[in-house]
């Protein structure tokens, strides 16, 4: 019953109209991921080299650290942990994987969640294999070892195709991107099939300005940018990228400017502070990718401030967005739940700046507790101004209480 069922939904998928574009009808993704998904993934340190011990050991590293008590719950291993198929095209885990159910379990034994990547294409990013004609099978592989995020990454998908130019139907300069809405579509459905809550990240870089359409296919955060990594330049190209997104996100379903950097090194310690706050404001997911056995102080300090996580996991939903840039000098706000509000005052340029804001421009009429919250100070607003000395590549994050 539940593949005639399965191929039912796919034919009406895959016979949408030319002006009518594929959605997934999810009635489970809309209850997951209430606030923005934090964890951890493997690819920014370990890269193509992960082990199953290194993902236990991980998960070990979020316990004791405190991180995993802070909300960071799921593990998330990314790609090359997959084998060859077998003759009845199940697909096994590699020697470096040798028992993925034992993995989950070990995993939901200590209050985590267990996160796996593939993607719609027959290859993933690294060369390996990928659900592409086996979306229903992966799916119940993924329920049966308790998967609870799938990353699902568009690399090597039909790449000829996504040129409307090259599409299957060239007249339709909407052809391409149908095909792969339809690809997201087939493994969202899949995932529902398993009668399993997986939380479904669409990975795809943006394109087609993907936020229009990913709840549509059942996404529950879809990356918005290509890819991040450990560069002051990289990280503010894809953060204050965001503007204008906050409409699209809320609960259930969040705008991804990609994972964290924090403690991966090539940053100092106000950048990464710049990094947090954004992404807090931004309502982006926390995904760690940093080496949790060696965490200095510091870094911890920046991973498990409360009162930011706070802000990032506000129960509003609401995401925050900019309010005002003079040159590389942004006011960003976002509100929260009963009334509050989270400002952030970033400093983009390379020595320290004077950033002011007034109370009127925040639409606050009566006087608030402002706090700083990385210190836990409390700020004034002398004559209803807010202004304060912000350092290089810095960041004053503010949070104004009722």
């Amino acid at each position: 019953m539940r593949k005639l069922m399965m191929a039912a939904l796919l034919i009406a998928v895959c016979s949408a109209g030319v002006s009518q574009m594929p959605v997934a009808n999810s009635k489970i993704a809309p209850t997951l991921a209430p606030t923005p998904p934090m964890g951890w993934n493997s690819w920014n340190h370990f890269d193509k080299n992960v082990t199953q011990q290194d993902v236990m050991d991980a998960a070990d590293a979020l316990i004791k650290s405190g991180m995993r008590d802070a909300g960071y719950v799921y593990v998330n291993i990314d790609d090359t942990w997959e084998g060859d198929r077998d003759a009845s095209g199940m697909l096994h885990s590699n020697a470096k994987f040798p028992d993925m159910k034992a993995l989950g379990d070990y995993l939901h034994a200590h209050g985590l969640k267990f996160g796996i990547y593939s993607g719609p294409g027959p290859l993933t990013c690294a060369h390996y294999a990928a659900s592409e004609g086996h979306e229903q099978q992966d799916a119940d592989l993924y329920a049966s070892w308790g998967v609870d995020y799938l990353k699902y990454d568009l690399c090597s998908f039909k790449k000829t195709d996504m040129d409307p130019a090259t599409a299957a139907h060239p007249d339709d300069p909407q052809a391409a991107n149908r095909l792969m809405r339809e690809a997201y579509v087939k493994m969202r459905v899949a995932l529902d099939h398993t009668g399993r809550p997986i939380v479904y990240s669409v990975c795809q870089y943006g394109w087609d300005n993907v936020w229009t359409w990913g709840p549509a296919v059942g996404g529950n955060l879809w990356r918005t940018t290509g890819d991040i990594n450990d560069t002051y330049a990289r990280m503010t190209e894809l953060g204050f990228g965001q503007a204008g997104l906050a409409k699209f996100a809320g609960p259930g379903h969040w705008n991804d400017p990609d994972m964290l950097e924090v403690g991966n090194g090539k940053m100092s310690t106000e950048e990464y502070r710049t990094h947090m706050s954004l992404w807090a404001l931004l309502a982006a997911p926390l995904i760690a990718g940093n080496d949790l056995s060696k965490m200095s102080d510091d870094t911890k300090a920046l991973l498990m401030n409360k009162g930011v996580i706070a802000i990032d996991q506000d129960p509003l939903g609401k995401q925050g967005d900019r309010l005002r840039a003079e040159g590389l000098l942004e006011i960003w706000t976002r509100p929260l739940a009963g009334g509050a509000l989270a400002v952030g005052l970033f400093n983009r340029v390379t020595a320290p700046a004077t950033i002011s804001v007034t109370l009127k421009e925040l639409g606050i009429k009566s006087p608030h507790e402002i706090v700083n919250v990385w210190t836990g100070e409390k700020v004034e607003a002398k004559g209803g101004v807010i202004s304060a000395i912000v350092p290089n590549h810095g960041v004053l994050l503010l949070r104004i209480t009722p």
